[in-house]
């Protein structure tokens, strides 16, 4: 018989079983919890950016260009005198936004396309769909996501909505190849198998047995999504393809302040440490939850 662990003197098993228990209970750990109160933090910055910064982000002031960080610019401030940390705040409701409707466009269009190809053959729809939207991925596949994203600016032109649209289909790819893996799993599944062989009709099997059980994981994977979507419309406004200036976006903040890097490192490090701060807590949430997920499961 294996040995139970020593207990610390006066401690109570019941209590000590009952914390452990809490603990695996606990929705999300440590880690995730602070990805969530900084993307908590962004979002009150997005919808109300003014508690943070009342000034205005677009107002010049050149007496106070190239100024450091200090207590009445904790950020510093640009070549016009802008504050650094207003447009950084007003500028996360470009980011966030952006990037949210991208996710929504991605994943919209993944889900599609991907309950499209795993339905191929089984009654639901044709073979022939299944090959047609298995060649599109393909094709999208081949072209890495950022360059997909190029290639629609080419023929829409630059701008926020050309950009949110062009992060949106970039990332729809990915999406629908993670979709049609779940669908064709629970596609034969017993529980479906099951329900064909009662004669239920495949558009009831369809919407009461595969889509509630193979789109569970898209939530989680928007959460991922996110960050990867603002990372990617940064880019694009960094190459001068998405906001224009003197919008506060964090990618045109970015380039503009590569060419005074030298004098004014903080007109670059600060918007670039809010993309990695928005890119790095969607990931450990978005992973937690994941984690969390398939924990369950089993």
């Amino acid at each position: 018989m294996t040995a139970l662990p020593d207990l610390p003197r006066g401690a109570d098993p019941a209590r000590a079983s009952s914390s452990r228990t809490a603990r695996r209970r606990l929705p999300l750990g440590p880690t995730e919890l602070v990805a969530a109160a900084l993307l908590s933090l962004l979002v009150v910055m997005a919808v109300a950016p003014g508690l943070l910064a009342p000034a205005d982000p677009l107002a010049v002031s050149p007496t106070d260009a190239f100024a450091g960080p200090s207590l009445t610019h904790p950020f510093g401030t640009d070549e016009s005198g802008r504050g650094v940390w207003t447009r950084v705040v007003h500028g996360a409701g470009a980011s966030l936004t952006i990037g949210l409707v991208a996710t929504m466009i991605g994943t919209g269009l993944g889900v599609v396309l991907g309950v499209l190809a795993g339905l191929g053959g089984r009654g639901f729809v044709g073979r022939a769909t299944d090959a047609g939207v298995s060649r599109v991925l393909e094709v999208l596949f081949a072209l890495p996501g950022l360059l997909l994203a190029l290639v629609v600016i080419a023929f829409t032109g630059p701008g926020a909505v050309p950009a949110t649209i062009a992060v949106g289909l970039a990332t729809a790819p990915g999406y629908a190849r993670i979709v049609r893996s779940q669908v064709a799993a629970v596609r034969r599944s017993p529980m479906v198998e099951a329900a064909t062989v009662l004669g239920r009709r495949p558009g009831l099997v369809l919407v009461r047995h595969v889509l509630p059980n193979a789109l569970a994981p898209v939530v989680v994977l928007a959460t991922l999504g996110l960050g990867q979507a603002v990372v990617w419309a940064s880019s694009l406004s960094y190459l001068g393809l998405g906001s224009p200036p003197p919008a506060p976006e964090w990618g045109a903040m970015l380039s503009a302040g590569r060419t005074y890097l030298a004098v004014a490192w903080w007109m670059t490090v600060f918007p670039g440490l809010a993309v990695v701060v928005t890119a790095a807590s969607a990931t450990v949430l978005g992973r937690g939850l994941a984690r969390r997920g398939r924990g369950g499961r089993r």
